[in-house]
Parts: C-alpha cells; sequence; structure tokens
C-alpha cells in the first residue's frame, strides 16, 4: 500500500492534534509537541516546491454537504445587522505594514479578478470535505494595499468571539499568503457563503488543515512579528489549545 506525503503529514497532525485534552493537561507534552512544529514547518518546505498546488477536483467529485465546523454564527447585534442587511455593509479592512491602507466594501471586494477552485477541507478532528470556492487571490489585496518590506507574516481578524470574549484570529507566512491557491472566498459551491460556513468572507489556504481557515474575516494586517498580536502564537487554537502555528499537509 502506498501513502501520500500529503496523507502521511495528516496522519502525523490529526494524531498530534487528537490528544488536545492531554496537551492542556501537561504542560510537558504541549513543550514536546511544540518543539517538533519547526521540523515540521522545515520538512513542508523542503519536500514541495513554494507554489505547488494542492490538488483539485471535478464538480462530480463535490461533497453532498460541506459540513460547518467551530463558530456557526458570530455573537452580537452588529453580526446580525450584516446578515439581515445581506452583508452590504461589511468592509474589509488592509492595514498593519502596508503603504496603502484600505477599508473595501464586500462588493468591491467581490469586483476584483476571482479564482475558483475545488479542493478538500481536511479537520484535524479526522472528517474531510470536497467543496467549490470562489473568492479574490491574497496576492491580489497584498498588491493593493503594497507590503512593506519588514513585513513577514499576514494576520487575519474575524468576527467571531470564543469563549471568555477572546476574538478569534488566525495567521499565515508570506509563502502561502502568495500562494496561487490562497483567497478570500465569498462563494461556496456556486452561492454565497453560508453563515455556518463564514459569511460573508473567509481565508482559503489550502495546503493547511482547517483551523487555518479563517471565517468572518473582518481585516487583514501584514506584521513582522507575531508575539505581540493576541496570545503572541500566531492563532486562537495555537494560543488556546496548544495547536501547532504550521498545519501544512
Amino acid at each position: 500500500m502506498s501513502y501520500s506525503r500529503r496523507n502521511i503529514l495528516l496522519g502525523g497532525a490529526a494524531v498530534t492534534l487528537a490528544g488536545c485534552d492531554a496537551m492542556n493537561a501537561s504542560p510537558t507534552v504541549r513543550k514536546l509537541l511544540g518543539s517538533a512544529e519547526g521540523g515540521n514547518f522545515a520538512i513542508q518546505r523542503a519536500l514541495s516546491d513554494r507554489m505547488a498546488l494542492a490538488p483539485e477536483f471535478p464538480r462530480s467529485a463535490l461533497s453532498p454537504v460541506f459540513r460547518a465546523n467551530g463558530t456557526r454564527r458570530p455573537p452580537g447585534e452588529d453580526y446580525t445587522r450584516h446578515e439581515a442587511a445581506k452583508f452590504a455593509g461589511w468592509t474589509l479592512g488592509l492595514g498593519g505594514l502596508v503603504e496603502r491602507p484600505q477599508a473595501l466594501t464586500l462588493s468591491q471586494v467581490r469586483s476584483l479578478p476571482a479564482r475558483t477552485q475545488i479542493t478538500r477541507h481536511d479537520c484535524v478532528e479526522g472528517w474531510s470535505a470536497i467543496g467549490e470556492w470562489t473568492g479574490v487571490p491574497l496576492k491580489l489585496l497584498l498588491d493593493l494595499a503594497g507590503l512593506k518590506p519588514d513585513a513577514r507574516y499576514i494576520v487575519f481578524h474575524c468576527a467571531d468571539v470564543m469563549e471568555g470574549g477572546k476574538a478569534y484570529y488566525e495567521s499565515i507566512d508570506l509563502v502561502d499568503a502568495f500562494h496561487p491557491q490562497t483567497i478570500l472566498a465569498w462563494n461556496l459551491n456556486g452561492q454565497p457563503l453560508p453563515v455556518g460556513n463564514g459569511a460573508p468572507l473567509r481565508l482559503r489556504v489550502e495546503r493547511q488543515l482547517g483551523y487555518k481557515q479563517a471565517k468572518y474575516v473582518t481585516s487583514i494586517e501584514a506584521v513582522a512579528d507575531l508575539s505581540g498580536i493576541h496570545g503572541g502564537k500566531g492563532g486562537f487554537w495555537e494560543d488556546d489549545a496548544g495547536y501547532q502555528w504550521y498545519a501544512g499537509i
């Protein structure tokens, strides 16, 4: 029996992250797993071309239902008002270490050149689904804003608020940010994103696991370092549950 590199790395990540309760209970285990992340990152970068594409599929392979996971609906009246208005007033901020900060309406985002891709979403919980995503390549947004030379990471701030009142966020490096399949999606299977799947905008970074695919994106920030953002580890689950920042598959 043969195994693809994607399956090997996904299996390893699933085993690592399946024990989240144990990680929360054991600082020693969390430290050990964290120490292995640099090796996973280095191996992934060494084994693949930086622009290698994740597999894409025909429409006949679409999953009957694309499962909603994590937050199903952000709390608060602000999001409810946006939903009632079909997100006509939703804005996407582009800031941080950029030359030209932007505040784009949803209609402006949707007017930009788009990419459609049919890809597989792999979740650390052990399930996967194939969906068709349409959205603007992140590269176009970053080019529009113009990254400053000291920008190293891209942070996605989101509308969902997690337990304890903590804001959801995620981040990626510039290699993944400029990957052609990294898009900010507004459509799923030819229809506007359902609320449970991240309406009106969600990140698709197809060479990483599902928890990196930030939903309900409100702003994008270019930074030189992640240590000053929320818990300093690059994402909500990384800060709170010890998930690895790099979840490449």
